[in-house]
């Protein structure tokens, strides 16, 4: 059986790590330019080296984007840029416009192509026609419905790659085209959604105003505190991966560049667990529940399945809040473990107390709770607290722990 690809966001260089550790079998990611997601952090010539050598070191994928909608002076520099991840070793790029597939072949012409979601590709007419330019893999329109999916694919020729997304925040424009950014934001501030800098204006509160009565505020949905008209719910399909799975799909994607290490690290986590238990035994497959659970432990709006079974509605919709769900804080990342004292030695990431009642989980393996009882300096003091941003602390462990293993706290506690 072809396994499906899972495929991760990678903002950083820390994330990209964290995707494969946790157990992405491919990442995409942006350099400094061409990409839509200006926004990301984003990956130096350098970090794309040590990124892509972290990666096949481990028989890992790396794919980049190049899949903005570019204007003359976007291409400045492009035919150098792509020649120069020819080199390093990229394993794709990522691309949405025919100039930007010419400069690639023209510059890398040995370079596998994948085409972006952001040319919306919604039928499988469509999805030939870009195989016939080249194209190895098609990132389908996130408007298609799975039986539409699947028409694509049996009408696809056979080595034509289909890509989805899975999981994460969903645009409210159609695959991503939107001029409501630069619309809504001040003049000057280039804030072009199809050129990486999206502000999310469709994630603010809206009113209604009267043309006669300037002035009076009118709510859109029956809430005196306005509402979110254009705010989608995060999309999340990990209860329904054997129908991905038997659809023919290639690659599931998971949304996420701007997202932390933490979050990428929980998101694949989980759906990493649930992809080995359906591949170890299909007929027996159970989907569990925990690992939605474990889903949101990192931020998150409420889910919805998108498009895959039915139109959206507006239960898809958010009306109160464009903020994230937020019940647990990431709180360090084990950097080493003394076996022999069961001592973690770990980075924190935001304030930890003794006393402290603590999760601590890992790749391929459940988590463990325990209470912090003691811990360490990096001068060996014993400490009640670590206050101080990636302080370097000694904790007590209830039970071994690995490098890049995780520490997060419930809010509630």
């Amino acid at each position: 059986m072809n396994k499906v690809e899972l495929l991760a966001p990678a903002g950083s260089l820390d994330k990209l790590k964290m995707a494969f550790v946790y157990g992405a079998d491919a990442v995409y990611l942006g350099g400094l330019a061409f990409g839509m997601r200006a926004g990301a952090k984003n990956f130096t010539i350098e970090e794309l080296e040590e990124g892509v050598k972290f990666a096949h070191d481990r028989g890992k994928r790396v794919y980049t984007t190049l899949n903005i909608i570019p204007h003359n002076e976007d291409l400045d520099g492009l035919p150098e840029y792509v020649r120069k991840l020819d080199e390093i070793g990229v394993d794709a790029v990522i691309v949405s416009d025919p100039g930007v597939l010419y400069i690639v072949k023209e510059n890398a012409p040995d370079m596998e192509i994948h085409l972006s979601t952001q040319a919306n590709t919604t039928n499988f007419a469509t999805a030939n026609f870009w195989h016939s330019q080249g194209l190895k893999r098609v990132v389908l329109a996130r408007e298609l419905s799975l039986d539409e999916i699947k028409e694509v694919i049996d009408k696809k020729p056979e080595d034509l790659e289909v890509e989805t997304f899975v999981h994460g925040a969903m645009c409210i424009s159609y695959s991503g085209r939107c001029l409501l950014s630069n619309y809504m934001t001040e003049r000057g501030l280039n804030r072009d959604a199809n050129r990486g800098a999206c502000a999310q204006s469709c994630r603010w509160k809206y009113h209604l105003v009267e043309q006669k009565r300037p002035g009076e505020y009118f709510p859109v949905y029956e809430d005196e505190k306005g509402t979110f008209i254009f705010n989608s719910k995060d999309l999340c399909m990990i209860k329904h991966l054997p129908e991905l799975i038997e659809a023919g799909i290639g690659s599931l994607k998971i949304e996420g560049r701007m997202k932390s290490p933490y979050y990428v690290a929980t998101v694949v986590r989980s759906y990493r667990m649930l992809l080995d238990k359906y591949y170890a035994d299909p007929k027996n497959y159970r989907y569990e529940e925990k690992w939605l659970d474990e889903i949101k432990k990192a931020s998150h709006r409420d889910f919805t399945t998108g498009f895959y079974f039915e139109k959206p509605s507006g239960k898809e919709q958010l009306y109160t809040s464009s903020s994230y769900i937020r019940e647990y804080d990431f709180v360090g990342l084990v950097l080493d473990y003394d076996e022999e004292n069961q001592v973690a030695i770990v980075e924190q990431r935001n304030r930890i107390f003794v006393g402290d009642k603590i999760e601590i989980f890992g790749p391929n393996k459940e988590h463990f709770t325990q209470t912090i009882e003691k811990m360490w300096d990096s001068k060996g003091e014993e400490i009640d607290v670590a206050p101080h941003p990636q302080q370097k602390i000694r904790i007590k462990v209830n039970q071994p722990v690995e490098k890049y293993d995780m520490l997060r706290k419930s809010r509630k506690e």
